[in-house]
């Protein structure tokens, strides 16, 4: 450990510290104010005897002369052990439950290690939310990281914890004994938010089988950059160690992004586009990237990353990024919202890359290919004919047209809305497709084999 009594300059959450030698980045500090206080920091940059340390709160009382900066040598690590599951945690990983302190099986780097792309296993098999508009359409993967797009005012916190509740893996051959576990890491929410959470899951008894990681709004901007490593680290613990297969849910990365740019402007970096740094595209990559799977484990890390999209821009830097290092996007739109649609899913411009690996006869039904295709199909076509009804008005359009027309008003009620507690199974997703699908005659359900329509189609069409 080496001390130091050379602090030159202090900018916002930032502390200059000159004449060092044989700093790494990363490392962790302790700082030592002249009134006896002590706080802790990370050196976020080193060059030429110059090492830049980000403190986690806030820098009132550090002064030029008398604050003393001591080295530890050592990076950024928490604690991790199975006890954790059912805890509740601050942004910085200390338990704010009121419970006891964790005793650690093990001290793990927040950062991570890459994993080589070698030891990388095809994401596969199917994670059931419970939501028919992500399992029937956008269906989630164990392995993948899939982002939801959202916007301010938009119920993006309800649909988290709905997921965080509902969502289980579907056995793979083993009885139904895969372990399960959900990480939730919010970051740089409001005290009403954090409460909200806690409350949730203690009332439905989610928080038995989850790890509760809280940042809130009025802690210091530096934890929210902590807060997602430390719910990755436990989760990749539990995955790799444990052989538990771990959902990740982080919400919000806007306030993620919000902090890396008043870092980046404490540090008076050139800004990028819209003020945000130029290697935000490299620093978000290195969370989304510790999802997946890992051959020779049995356990695996799935991400759900929520974001606001500011002025609900789809092109805005943060979920433009997003877009580019994640496997699809589940798009919260605004229009359903004001229908009172709960979750407003907008499937259209929604996606899931990765659906095909976790769909199908072995894995959730043979049909569901095809019913998926063929709702979405009709849903797209309803939606062009109302904005063209607007226009020329419904009378205007042919018999056929007026059959979409009013599939996209069923569609949305009854099988995108489906409120915050309706637990749905992929049959009953399936079955409900099927039972939209009804409303137009088989020379119309053009993506769907006849083997199916006859197997599954048949029974809804006689009711």
């Amino acid at each position: 450990m080496k001390e130091y009594k050379t602090v030159t300059k202090i900018a916002g959450p930032l502390v200059f510290v000159e004449g060092v030698n044989d700093i790494g980045y990363g490392e962790i500090v302790e700082i030592q104010l002249p009134s006896g206080e002590r706080k802790k920091g990370q050196v976020l940059d080193t060059q030429r005897g110059l090492a830049v340390v980000q403190v986690f709160g806030t820098t009132a009382g550090i002064n030029l002369e008398d604050t003393t900066v001591k080295f530890l040598g050592e990076t950024m690590q928490i604690g991790v052990s199975q006890e954790m599951l059912g805890r509740v945690f601050n942004g910085l990983g200390e338990p704010r439950d009121k419970g006891p302190a964790i005793i650690p099986e093990k001290r793990l780097d927040i950062n991570g290690a890459p994993i080589n792309p070698y030891a990388r296993a095809e994401p596969r098999d199917f994670i059931q939310t419970g939501i028919s508009a992500i399992d029937g359409l956008n269906t989630l993967v164990r392995g993948q990281k899939l982002p939801i797009f959202s916007g301010s005012g938009l119920p993006h916190n309800a649909l988290a914890v709905q997921i965080a509740r509902q969502a289980k893996v579907v056995s793979s051959g083993k009885g139904g004994k895969d372990q399960f576990a959900v990480v939730f890491a919010a970051v740089g929410i409001t005290h009403e938010e954090a409460s909200f959470f806690m409350r949730d899951f203690e009332k439905t008894g989610a928080l038995e089988r989850a790890v509760l990681f809280l940042n809130l709004a009025d802690d210091p901007s530096v934890e929210r950059i902590i807060t997602p490593r430390l719910a990755l680290t436990t989760a990749e613990y539990l995955a790799y160690e444990k052989n538990m297969h771990v959902l990740v849910i982080i919400t919000d990365m806007t306030n993620y992004c919000e902090a890396l740019r008043e870092i980046a402007s404490a540090r008076e970096e050139v800004p990028g586009r819209r003020g945000y740094p130029g290697y935000m595209y490299t620093d978000l990559s290195t969370i989304y990237e510790r999802a997946g799977r890992i051959k020779g484990k049995e356990g695996t890390v799935t991400q759900l990353s929520i974001l606001t999209m500011p002025g609900d821009d789809i092109t805005h830097p943060i979920a433009d990024l997003t877009g580019y290092i994640t496997e699809g996007q589940i798009v919260l739109g605004r229009d359903l919202h004001r229908k009172n649609i709960v979750p407003p899913v907008d499937v259209l411009p929604c996606l899931s890359r990765l659906m095909n690996l976790g769909i199908g006869k072995d894995r959730t039904r043979e049909d569901h290919r095809g019913m998926a295709d063929q709702l979405y199909a009709a849903y797209a076509t309803g939606r062009d004919l109302r904005s063209l009804s607007a226009v020329v008005g419904e009378e205007a359009l042919s018999a056929t047209d007026k059959l979409y027309l009013k599939f996209a008003d069923v569609f949305e009620k009854r099988f995108i809305a489906q409120g915050t507690h309706e637990d749905r199974t992929i049959e009953q997703t399936l079955d409900l497709g099927w039972e939209m699908l009804a409303m137009f005659p088989e020379s119309e359900l053009k993506r769907l084999k006849k083997e199916f329509i006859e197997k599954y189609g048949r029974k809804h069409r006689k009711n």
